[in-house]
């Protein structure tokens, strides 16, 4: 019994045996190379931003041709392993393109097209970067504690599509916001005036950004600006002196005589001839200056308008407040004021100021009458953080 049970076993092994020295392994069927295209084939309304793109499975690329309807290449390259294309700029604005890509596979070469179209704006919109004197902005440019920059837009824009593309760091980091005038004009600040030796970057990336009622950004753009040393001149109507502030320490004080102060209307329009109280900046300077109250809606012929040149003037708001010389109201500065307006300033102080400010230094009016300065007018830090923040898009 027992030998015949060790036979049966070894019976089933060498049959176990045999069976499997019998059995040979399959080779796998060879694969064809598969190709894929972004944007996907027949894909309309492409985001301008998007690049093109190929990828190949199981093979290698011999070749890549992506034509605009103008016949031209779209230029691009392949990966170091030969799996992927993708093109060397965006696909763009407004084209109908055509690919064509061979890869190679085990099964040979293989070939697939496939055609694309790309958004068509209505309408492209270019922004502008500012400071609050409307001058574009350059590279390193140097501006005062209270720069204040500005984007304007050709047109009118959606805000919230707008705001996220508008991109502004800082070194060292502070908080900022953007306060929306309206449609076209947005201003940005921090909470309080910049630290000296700040370097405000800003980004505005509008290429191929839906912007509202079929406009699109026309561009990319990024500039980088500085803030020199802290400037701060206040004028006081209390003791009608202006005291100026240079990172902190008193170096001039100036007598002045400000806007005398009572509004008449001239020709059907409101007319105010106080010094508003407020927080200027410096605009821009100019020596001299041809000052014509007619800008302004004053005629020279009205009896209280006038054109005439004036040395060393300073511009602090949109509609015409100076810090300019005037030998002629000497006899007033420190004690009474007499102008439309503007700060009188002697000769020897006005050409002082003058040499001493850049566009974006602050001039602080104080204790005048009239009413306070308002934002169009370059009133940007005198209106209150919670108000500025209420004016951006993410309220």
């Amino acid at each position: 019994m027992a030998l015949g049970r060790r036979r049966l076993l070894i019976v089933f092994a060498g049959t176990g045996g045999l069976a499997l020295a019998g059995c040979g392994q399959q080779e796998p069927a060879p694969r064809p190379a598969t190709l894929r295209f972004d944007p996907p084939p027949g894909t309309r309304d492409v985001d301008a931003r998007t690049p093109g793109r190929v990828t190949v499975t199981d093979g290698t690329l011999r070749s890549v041709e992506w034509i605009d309807e103008t016949g031209r290449q779209l230029p691009g390259a392949s990966a170091p392993d030969h799996r992927t294309w993708t093109s060397a700029e965006p696909l763009g604005y407004g084209h109908i393109y055509t690919a064509k890509a061979v890869a190679h596979g085990e099964t040979g070469d293989v070939t697939a097209t496939t055609t694309c179209s790309t958004v068509q704006p209505q309408q492209l919109i270019d922004v502008s970067l500012r400071s609050a004197n409307l001058v574009e902005l350059t590279e390193n440019d140097t501006y005062g504690v209270g720069f204040v920059l500005v984007a304007h837009f050709d047109e009118p824009v959606d805000r919230a599509a707008a705001e996220p593309h508008l991109k502004v760091t800082t070194e060292p980091a502070v908080t900022g916001a953007w306060y929306w005038l309206d449609d076209q004009n947005a201003h940005w600040r921090p909470e309080q005036y910049h630290a000296p030796g700040t370097r405000i970057t800003i980004a505005a990336e509008f290429f191929g950004v839906a912007l509202g009622e079929g406009r699109y950004g026309l561009r990319d753009q990024r500039v980088s600006v500085i803030i020199g040393p802290s400037h701060v001149a206040i004028a006081d109507d209390n003791t009608k002196q202006i005291e100026v502030f240079d990172n902190g320490t008193l170096v001039r004080t100036m007598p002045t005589s400000m806007g005398r102060g009572g509004t008449a209307v001239v020709g059907g329009r409101f007319m105010s001839f106080w010094t508003r109280p407020g927080i200027y900046t410096v605009l821009d300077r100019k020596d001299p200056v041809i000052m014509d109250s007619a800008t302004y809606g004053l005629p020279t012929n009205s009896g209280l308008g006038y054109r005439t040149s004036i040395n060393h003037a300073v511009r602090i708001s949109h509609d015409g407040i100076f810090v300019h010389e005037l030998a002629a109201s000497m006899w007033a500065q420190g004690s009474t004021n007499v102008s439309h307006g503007c700060l009188n300033l002697s000769p020897n102080d006005a050409a002082w100021f003058y040499d001493f400010v850049i566009p974006g230094d602050v001039v602080e009016v104080r204790n005048t009458g009239g009413d306070p300065l308002d934002i169009w007018q370059n009133g940007d830090w005198g209106m209150p953080w919670s108000d500025w923040l209420r004016g951006g898009t993410h309220t």
